[in-house]
C-alpha cells in the first residue's frame, strides 16, 4: 500500500539553525500516526512543510498524491490543519460558525445548513448548537474547531497538539473524535506532548530528535524494545530499592520473586511495564547512549 504521507531526506534550516536533518517518514492511509519529540526537535516545522506553509530546503515530499511545493493548491484541498488554539468566532453559535465556513467553501445555503447539522451531531455539540461559543468549555471549542476544519471532507488531517490545555475529561472526549476520523478512513498525523495520548491513539509512532527520526514503530514495539516487564520493590517513601527484570510470564514472575526473596529485599511490590515515557526518555535525553536503543524498529534511525 502506497503511503499517503511521505518524506524522504527532508532538510530545513533557518539561517544557521538546522531544524530538519534528513527526515524520512511514511504514513499509511487510514491510520493515526503520532509524532513525538522534545521542544525544538522539528515537529512543527515538519507539519508546516506538509501543510504547504514552509518550503523544505531539500528532499522529497508527497501528501495525498501531490507535492506541497510544486502543487500547493492541490495539497491544501486534500488536508485539514488544526493547531493548539481553537480558531472559532466566539460571538457566533456553533451552527453559525459551521454554516459560515461552509459558505466560504462554496456550499449553497441548504447544503451548508445540512453539513453544519451533520458535523454538530458527529462532534457531540447538538445540545449546545444554539449557544454562543463564548459559553463553551475548552474541550467543546476544540471539537468545534476540528469540525470547522472538516466542513469539506479531506483524506488527511494534521493535528498539532490538539489537546494542549484541556482537562482530562475533555481530552478523552476529543480522543473519541480523533478515533472516529480513523474509523471513517481519514489519515491523522498527530503531534502531542502527552505520551499517554500517543499510546492510546496511534497505530504507529515516530520519535524526532535533533531534526531526524530516531525510532519508529507501533507503541507496543517501541515499548518492547526498551525492555520487558520489571518487578520493583519500593521503599516507604516510594523510592525504588531493587528492580528485577521479568519476561511477563507466570514463570518469569516467580523467578523474579524468588530472586528478590533470596536477596532479602523488603518493601512494596510493583510490577511495571515499559511505557512510551521510557521510550521517549531513552531516545531524547541528552546522553552518550541515548541513540543506541531501537535500531531494529526502523530503517531510518540516526545516530
Amino acid at each position: 500500500m502506497e503511503p499517503i504521507i511521505e518524506l524522504r531526506g527532508v532538510r530545513k534550516s533557518f539561517g544557521r539553525l538546522s531544524v530538519l536533518d534528513g527526515v524520512d517518514l511514511a504514513v499509511a492511509p487510514g491510520t493515526i500516526h503520532a509524532l513525538l519529540g522534545p521542544n525544538g526537535a522539528g515537529k512543527t516545522t515538519l507539519v508546516s512543510i506538509l501543510a504547504t506553509l514552509v518550503r523544505p530546503d531539500e528532499g522529497h515530499v508527497r501528501v495525498a498524491g501531490a507535492d506541497p511545493v510544486r502543487d500547493a493548491v492541490a495539497v491544501r484541498r486534500r488536508i485539514a490543519l488544526t493547531g493548539q488554539a481553537a480558531a472559532v468566532d466566539e460571538l457566533l453559535t456553533a451552527e453559525e460558525n459551521l454554516r459560515m465556513m461552509a459558505a466560504l467553501h462554496g456550499l449553497r445555503r441548504d447544503a451548508a445548513r445540512a453539513r453544519a447539522r451533520e458535523l454538530i451531531a458527529r462532534f457531540g455539540l447538538t445540545a449546545a448548537a444554539g449557544r454562543r461559543v463564548s459559553t463553551y468549555s475548552g474541550g467543546m471549542r476544540r471539537r468545534l474547531d476540528l469540525a470547522l476544519s472538516l466542513v469539506v471532507a479531506v483524506p488527511v488531517v494534521f493535528l498539532d497538539e490538539p489537546t494542549t490545555g484541556l482537562d482530562p475529561t475533555s481530552r478523552r472526549e476529543l480522543w473519541e473524535v480523533i478515533r472516529s476520523l480513523r474509523e471513517g478512513g481519514t489519515t491523522v498525523l498527530l503531534t502531542t506532548q502527552y505520551l499517554e495520548e500517543a499510546d492510546e491513539l496511534a497505530d504507529r509512532v515516530s520519535i524526532l530528535r535533533d531534526g531526524a527520526v530516531v525510532a519508529e514503530g507501533t507503541p507496543r514495539e517501541l515499548k518492547r524494545a526498551v525492555g520487558e516487564e520489571v518487578v520493583e520493590i519500593h521503599g516507604p517513601r516510594g523510592e525504588v530499592l531493587h528492580t528485577e527484570p521479568t519476561d511477563g510470564s507466570p514463570a518469569g514472575l516467580r523467578r523474579a520473586l524468588d530472586t528478590i526473596d533470596a536477596l532479602g529485599v523488603d518493601g512494596e511490590l510493583v510490577v511495571r511495564r515499559p511505557s512510551l515515557d521510557d521510550v521517549f526518555f531513552a531516545l531524547t535525553e541528552p546522553s552518550d547512549t541515548s541513540s543506541a536503543p531501537l535500531p531494529a524498529l526502523t530503517g531510518r534511525t540516526r545516530p
